[in-house]
């Protein structure tokens, strides 16, 4: 059984807003990720302020204090800083 014209005209429009909303989802994921970026900048930043604080208050009353300070939660891509900075010279 054919398509009847109106049939054909209202699934070449679907067909063309599927393919627009296709060709668009890639930006809108990367604006995603940007912004997934920027709030894990922020609370790396945060946690870094948080450590210094906490760090210098026990330092004044004299309390040796040693945080968790794990180098997979700074450096969440893993290896070492210096692991990075020999790939970056190689």
């Amino acid at each position: 059984m054919p398509l009847t014209k109106e049939q054909e005209e209202l699934y070449k429009k679907t067909m063309d807003e599927a393919k627009t909303q296709f060709e668009n989802i890639d930006t809108e994921m990367e604006q995603e990720i940007q912004k997934t970026r920027e709030i894990l900048a922020n609370l790396q930043a945060s946690k870094k302020h948080f450590s210094q604080i906490y760090e210098a208050t026990a330092n004044l009353l004299g309390i040796e204090v040693e945080l968790k300070n794990d180098e997979q939660d700074e450096n969440p891509g893993g290896g070492s800083n210096e692991d990075k900075e020999d790939k970056k010279q190689a």
